[in-house]
């Protein structure tokens, strides 16, 4: 089956307009809309006022023709008394979606195809549809190093009593094998080796009888990344002109591919003279402490680039974050070649300082649930305080960690910046995520039937236990957490409880935990397959701890200590399992551990 589009524009004996009163508006063709809906949504009204043509009818069929239900509108004029017209609309709808077949890929992928391509029974059918399922299907296997993906796409006409014009669109996807690449082969080098330069190329490798771990096919995509991994090596080797003349694909054979790659590589740099202009906050000294480069160097673009500016890591020590860090939010650090003779390049490090910034207003917007205390005990940036790069980023690590945001989403924006006065309001940015947990499960193990109720509440809130209000299902908010689990069987049951208050007493990050259990167990009776209630062991345990947050040497550090209580007591259970099989004991411990964490 073939679909047509087409418009039939207004027609006309006259060769100028003349205005005309619409009498009468009929609606023909095949279509299962009623005359009064497809009247009323064209906007032509009997006894408007129309030119012929004019602006009116060119806007009837164009909001007709973009509904995307017809693939035929057309606009007639069937009869004129005096300035008196009657129109008729003819209208073809677009077929529905009454039946897919997939083939070619597995059953499991269907309905990730059906999604992805809007193919849900019911669509209208039209060939934007068909062309961008074919389209979008043959590239997403091609990127997975199917190169030789077909995609073909049949559409029938299907009659029915409805009358409603149906196809059924039968869908084959030929992925063909995976296209690997046999060969790299590179032409124009004559400084770096071709060995090198295949490892530069991280996401593209050729295919060895040795590498079964590792994969060779094609993906356009990683090659293209590649191609940039190869100009980088030139430059970290000195040669910041080389570029890429060209690369092709050459077919092998029916499953693999050869990649020429022409290159020119240029001539090779060193670095000559640096020089600074405009610091007066650090010394030539400090800032050649940062940069690490000499006169004589070879140069490396790439690196150049790092010591400037690394925008792949917040946390690098460039001469860009040595300024934001000490305040200097409208700072900029932008290195100018101003030589280049004889292959040594001279450089200036311009340095814009600018005046120093301070925090004047921080504020959270997005927090729906978590209380505002929780969130500004964590930020590291002040009203007042100097600006530091570092303390943002800081700050949204730990929020992030918090468990409660979205990590991904936390952002700061900058507001109200005032480069003149050394001002800047700040505001971070959240969105909340569920922090709470239920388990309840079932099933069959160790002989008999084993449950398990728990419950995880990450940001939970004390202070409201006897708040009715705040039950929404539980208090929440306060940045406590809370967490119980039982589980039972006819052999065993195994009870839990834990608190953790991160900050006792609220001024200082001193966490507070407190843990409660207790499991009981019968022996088993390998006679009679069932439990031994005579024969059991009970033990009952509590931890309480301390974890403080240090200053010295760093605040990355936490001192934290644990008191530890155990009471077991044995029932006539020799299994070796304790030193004892009848009789109580009791263990009391004491932990204490120093960690750091700046990740």
């Amino acid at each position: 089956m073939s679909i047509s589009f087409s418009i039939n524009l207004f027609s006309q004996e006259e060769n100028k307009s003349s205005k005309s009163i619409i009498g009468e508006i009929t609606v023909s063709g095949n279509t299962s809309f009623s005359p009064i809906t497809i009247i009323t949504y064209s906007g032509l009204r009997e006894g408007d006022e129309i030119s012929i043509p004019g602006e009116k009818i060119s806007s009837a069929i164009k909001k007709l023709w973009e509904s995307n239900l017809f693939s035929s509108v057309e606009v007639f004029r069937v009869k004129q008394l005096d300035n008196i017209v009657d129109l008729e609309i003819k209208l073809i709808d677009l077929p529905e979606l009454t039946k897919l077949e997939i083939s070619g890929v597995k059953k499991r992928k269907h309905e990730d195809i059906i999604k992805e391509n809007k193919l849900q029974i019911g669509v209208k059918v039209t060939e934007n549809l068909i062309t961008t399922t074919k389209n979008y299907l043959e590239n997403k296997y091609k990127k997975k190093g199917f190169l030789n993906t077909k995609v073909n796409i049949l559409t029938e006409e299907i009659i029915d009593s409805t009358n409603k014009s149906k196809v059924k669109i039968s869908l084959d996807i030929n992925k063909g094998s995976k296209i690997k690449i046999k060969k790299i082969v590179f032409d124009g080098i004559d400084n770096l080796s071709s060995k090198s330069l295949q490892k530069s190329m991280k996401n593209t490798k050729k295919s060895k009888i040795y590498r079964f771990w590792k994969r060779s096919k094609y993906i356009e995509d990683d090659f293209k990344e590649d191609l940039v991994s190869l100009v980088d090596k030139y430059k970290e080797n000195g040669f910041r002109d080389a570029r890429i003349i060209s690369d092709t694909i050459v077919t092998y054979d029916e499953n693999s591919i050869t990649l020429k790659i022409k290159l020119q590589e240029g001539e090779k740099y060193t670095f000559g003279k640096i020089n600074y202009l405009g610091n007066s906050v650090y010394t030539d000294e400090q800032l050649d402490q940062i940069l690490k480069v000499k006169e004589g160097d070879t140069y490396n673009g790439v690196e150049l680039e790092k010591r400037i500016a690394d925008d792949s890591d917040p946390d690098s020590d460039d001469l860009s974050n040595l300024y934001q860090n000490s305040g200097y939010l409208f700072s900029s650090v932008t290195p100018v070649e101003v030589s280049a003779d004889g292959n040594v390049i001279d450089l200036e490090i311009r340095i814009n300082e600018g005046k120093p910034a301070y925090f004047n207003k921080v504020s959270v917007v997005g927090n729906d649930k978590t209380n505002d205390h929780v969130i500004y005990r964590e930020i590291r940036t002040r009203p007042g305080q100097l600006y530091s790069k570092s303390n943002v980023i800081r700050t949204i690590r730990e929020l992030g960690q918090l468990g409660f945001f979205d990590a991904q989403l936390i952002s700061p924006d900058f507001k109200n910046v005032n480069p003149n006065d050394g001002t800047v309001d700040l505001e971070y940015t959240v969105v909340e995520r569920g922090s709470s947990q239920i388990e309840l499960q079932g099933g069959y193990g160790g002989g008999g039937f084993i449950g398990t109720l728990g419950l995880s509440f990450n940001n939970f809130a004390v202070k409201d236990l006897f708040n009715k209000e705040a039950y929404n299902p539980v208090p929440m908010g306060d940045g406590q957490k809370l967490s119980l689990r039982l589980q039972a069987s006819r052999f065993y049951t195994q009870n839990s409880f834990s608190f953790t208050e991160p900050w006792l007493g609220g001024k200082k990050p001193v966490q507070f935990s407190v843990q409660l259990s207790q499991t009981k167990q019968f022996l088993f009776n390998p006679v009679t397959y069932k439990a031994d209630k005579s024969k059991s062991f009970n033990i009952s345990g509590i931890s309480v701890g301390l974890a403080k947050r240090l200053t010295v040497p760093d605040d990355y550090f936490t001192l934290a200590q644990y008191i530890g209580f155990q009471y077991y007591n044995l029932n006539d259970y020799n299994t070796g399992l304790f030193t004892f099989g009848n009789g109580s004991s009791n263990n009391l411990s004491y932990t204490v551990s120093l960690s750091r964490n700046n990740t």
